[in-house]
């Protein structure tokens, strides 16, 4: 059976639903046709707010009859539907959304005053109506204007109808069983439309206290600050406060906004972007915003306490984007508003960042975390930001005077200015890659012209201060030559090496980019010119020329008028032709850039990473990272967009790192973790070992690959070695320190065993093309003639061949040998020894020097083997024995470029094996290469039973 209660719900809701519909016939909709195309913004404005309240009063109405309806069910059906069947119960929050739409687009038109300004384009209809709006709406007073009249006409009745409706849930509450299963729907119902009634009287009053400022403003202010959502929360005059910097006339706190008025002046301050922060004296308070630091300074401290509470919860409602409910300052959020936020703002103060767009993240007044700056020229920046500056990894786009032609920097920024590694591909299609400093480029770069440059080049080197300065190499494509040497502002500078195609070699001092004073110049065919030279390496005065056929030419040398040389001086041709090993000898640069000092540049960011404890976020500044190149991504908008993979994607954070590096300090494991480290582009090891790569290739390949450079190349390779090695011990350090354990120091005797016993097998393969390239130039000469030799060798059946190399014959292996029924031992071939012979071949397969000496040592032992079989016995061979049978293997092996293999092996060699078997196994090689040198000579003073045709 229904309540007595529930009755008056359905005449409460009857009325309501009539007293809507009445509303809008009588009042609504002659608003809206009492001009339905307004010409001036204010008509258009009004006419939009009187729209909108139309479609909420309707919204209204149509949630209310679908209440009615339910209660109308109720009524007639008691028995089969409960209390909890009532939408005012179980969908109170629908009809409560309603109820707030209706509250905001009436206080919206209230605010501006929509109301009067319309009912004035038709005054004399409303004067008529008046009577009929008095008997309808009996609420409404007789006295007062029009505008007023209808404000009441559509505040009033809603004000009574919350009112009512709460009355009437806690009589129905009262009715109800506490165990009733619409008790908790009826609970909530009271609280929701408790809280509404509160609600709404605040939403009146801040409207009617906003339309009422209006009126104490001048015209020129009003028109600015009139928006039908502005709400005045608090005004300085009726709570005094005074403004320091600005010295505001006068303060008023909306809603959205803080605004102060100076004269005419009005400066206005999104509350999403002003924070609170309170001050030492309990009089003062500090408002922050992106380009204005105020201090508000009240009477007394409750003045203060006013305005700081007002402002803060102000600031919250604005970030929630709605309306606190049922109050300001109420409800389930936070009453502080967060120091980090996320709102767009565009500066207007004039300096950098003048009209320039920042949107991200924010954090005290700064931009802070990520976010973007659009500038109005087409400038962007997207990356991090640390208190208000670009800190951190992003991109900036700074567009060029052509169409489509943009500088974009992919950098780490520090306080502002590009720092650390970056990538700069610049509208002209140059491309740095490399270090900056203070937004210049400084440290260790590459710069590469535009693929199509008319003068192509690629410097390779350290810069200072945004200027090629220290060691550097640069690549000059039109005049096809390479400049190894040190810089200075931009020129060529000091020691330096010139490197041509043609394969000539220069070494001097230059200065001014030009060379000054006395020089080297190497030939390709070892000839030797000692003396001075023009600026454009023209030979020119006092010099001394040293032919390969050991001639000298001592005199004076000048550039004739047809372009040809000119000399004056002695002639000598009594000198013997020179030893190869002391034209070999003929190495450039090594005393003029000692070796440790060259590429101080690569090393000092790891050092620097290093010293500083490996801080995580410095992990990607110092290893770089990958991103698309601007040539890939034809609008420059999509590098906004761009991402890029992050250190930590490949390699581990670097608390991974060394943690993991702490795990792997025994020999076999200390080998596997660095092999691993640096084969990984994204391991702080093996980073620094690819940009020593590319220092290496950019001095040594290509026009670099000359035999002059070779020792520089060897060192090279065994600093860089000794360097990596150090980084090792810097990382182990860092990670033990942060175990609060220490490292122990490291001897001299024990860090060149690590180095070389190690690290440096490990390193050689990265280096090994360029390097062993440079052997083979050098030792061309004399592998052309061990080749011979070979050759000439490769004639001989194996029989003759072991006599023919004095090999005695009961070391022979004869009975390793099986023959067919026509075949006889002296045409055997490549059949003696072929376990040895087979197992030296094995040399050129690895790159490391420790295998390739096990690989001799093993051949050694299959020498022996092989004699010992023969004997019956084991036998030590000794050195005379030894050598021919070494000859003899190494003559079948028939090994390219032995000469090289040899010099790399003994240069490169631990040692830690100096004066061991492998040292006295690598000699023996070297002497029997020797021998195969000669062995052409020796041919040709053979008997005649000697000459080939007998050897077949």
């Amino acid at each position: 059976m229904c309540s007595s209660e529930e009755a008056d719900l359905f005449r409460l809701e009857e009325v309501f639903s009539t007293t809507l519909a009445r509303t809008n016939s009588l009042i609504l909709q002659p608003l809206l046709l009492a001009d339905p195309e307004p010409s001036d913004p204010c008509g258009r404005e009004c006419l939009r707010l009187l729209q909108q309240l139309h479609e909420s009063t309707q919204r209204l109405w149509e949630v209310t009859e679908q209440s009615l309806h339910s209660l109308r069910q109720r009524l007639y059906h008691p028995p089969s539907m409960g209390p909890e069947t009532l939408l005012l119960l179980n969908n109170a929050d629908c009809i409560l959304q309603a109820h707030m739409e209706y509250i905001k687009s009436y206080t919206d038109c209230l605010v501006v005053q929509a109301f009067q300004k319309v009912s004035k384009r038709r005054s004399e209809y409303w004067r008529k109506q008046r009577k009929k709006l008095q008997q309808l709406l009996s609420w409404t007073s007789s006295e007062g204007s029009v505008g007023t009249t209808l404000c009441q006409a559509l505040s009033q009745p809603l004000t009574q109808h919350v009112q009512k409706y709460v009355l009437l849930l806690l009589s129905l509450r009262d009715t109800l069983d506490k165990q009733h299963p619409a008790q908790e729907l009826v609970m909530h119902a009271v609280t929701l439309f408790g809280n509404l009634q509160s609600f709404l009287r605040q939403a009146l009053d801040q409207a009617m206290a906003t339309q009422a400022l209006w009126y104490s403003l001048s015209s020129r202010v009003r028109d600015v600050l009139c928006t039908p959502t502005h709400r005045l929360l608090q005004d300085s005059q009726d709570i005094p406060v005074v403004v320091t910097p600005l010295r505001a006339e006068r303060v008023l706190l909306f809603d959205d906004a803080l605004v102060l008025l100076q004269g005419h002046s009005i400066h206005a301050f999104d509350l999403k972007l002003v924070w609170v922060d309170p001050g030492q004296d309990k009089c003062v308070l500090r408002i922050l915003t992106p380009e204005e630091e105020l201090s508000f300074c009240a009477r007394d401290p409750q003045g203060q306490v006013v305005w700081q509470w007002k402002v803060t919860q102000a600031v919250c409602q604005a970030l929630r984007g709605k309306k606190d409910f049922p109050v300001l300052g109420s409800g389930p959020e936070s009453s502080v508003p967060p120091d980090s936020r996320c709102v767009a703002y565009t500066f207007r103060r004039e300096g950098r960042l003048y009209q320039a767009t920042y949107e991200g993240d924010w954090c005290r007044a700064k931009p802070h975390g990520k976010g973007t700056l659009k500038w109005p020229n087409g400038r962007n920046h997207v990356g991090d930001f640390c208190q208000g500056l670009e800190h951190g990894f992003g991109i900036c786009l700074v567009p060029q005077a052509s169409e489509d032609k943009f500088d974009c920097y992919k950098c780490h920024w520090r306080e502002g200015c590009m720092c650390d590694y970056g990538i700069c591909e610049y509208g002209t299609e140059e491309v740095y890659k490399g270090y900056f400093q203070a937004g210049l480029r400084h440290g260790f770069g590459v710069l590469d012209s535009a693929p199509q440059a008319s003068q192509p080049f690629r410097y390779t080197g350290h810069w200072e201060r945004g200027q090629r300065s220290g060691y550097g190499i640069e690549d000059s494509g039109d005049r096809g030559e390479r400049y190894i040497g040190m810089w200075q502002a931009d020129q060529r500078h000091g020691p330096g090496v010139v490197v041509t195609q043609a394969g000539v070699c220069y070494q001097g001092t230059f200065q001014g980019d030009k060379m000054s004073g006395p020089g080297i110049l190497l030939c390709e065919d070892d000839t030797l010119y000692e003396g001075t030279f023009t600026r454009d390496l023209t030979l020119l005065g006092k010099g001394k020329v040293t032919f390969p056929s050991g001639f000298t030419l001592d005199g004076s040398f000048s550039s004739g008028t047809d372009k040809g040389l000119y000399t004056q001086g002695v002639l000598d041709t009594a000198a013997t032709p020179p030893n190869p090993a002391s034209t070999r000898k003929r190495q450039l640069g090594l005393g003029a850039f000692p070796v440790e000092s060259r590429w101080q540049g690569v090393y000092r960011p790891f050092q620097d990473f290093v010293r500083s404890g490996c801080p995580g976020e410095l992990q990607e500044a110092l290893l770089g990272f990958h991103v698309q190149s601007s040539r890939e991504l034809r609008e420059s908008q999509e590098y906004l967009s761009c991402e890029r993979s992050h250190p930590k994607d490949r390699a581990g954070s670097m608390e991974d790192i060394l943690k993991e590096l702490l795990q792997h300090r025994e020999p076999q494991a200390l080998q596997q973790y660095l092999r691993k480290a640096l084969s990984n582009s994204r391991h702080p090891l093996g980073k620094l070992l690819r940009t020593l790569m590319l220092t290496f290739q950019a001095t040594y390949s290509g026009i670099g690959a000359n035999k002059h450079l070779q020792g520089m190349a060897q060192e090279e390779v065994k600093q860089h070695a000794q360097e990596l090695w150090m980084a090792y011990r810097g990382l182990l350090k860092v990670a033990l320190q942060r175990q609060g354990q220490t490292l122990e120091e490291e001897d001299m005797e024990t860090r060149d065993l690590q180095v070389h016993g190690l690290l440096l097998p490990l390193i050689l393969p990265s280096f090994y093309s360029e390097l062993f390239t440079l052997y083979l130039l050098l030792h061309e000469r004399e592998d052309g003639l061990y080749s011979q030799g070979i050759t000439n060798l490769s004639l001989f059946p194996d029989t003759k061949l072991l006599e023919f190399l004095d090999v005695q014959k009961h070391l022979w292996p004869l009975k390793d040998l099986w023959l067919t029924s026509n075949q006889r031992y002296s045409l055997v071939r490549d059949k003696c020894f072929l376990s040895a012979t087979e197992c030296l071949q094995k040399i050129i397969t690895t790159v490391d020097p420790r295998e390739k000496l096990e690989v001799l040592e093993k051949t050694y032992g299959e020498i022996e083997t092989t004699v010992s079989r023969v004997l019956g016995r084991e036998y030590k061979l000794p050195m005379d024995d030894l050598l021919p049978l070494l000859i003899y293997v190494v003559s079948r092996a028939r090994i390219q470029h032995l000469g090289a293999e040899i010099h790399l092996i003994r240069d490169m060699m631990d040692p830690a094996h100096t004066g061991g078997l492998h040292d006295f196994l690598l000699t023996a090689l070297e002497s029997c290469y020797e021998h195969i040198q000669k062995e052409d000579v020796r041919l040709h003073r053979l008997p005649g039973h000697w000459n080939s045709r007998e050897l077949w």
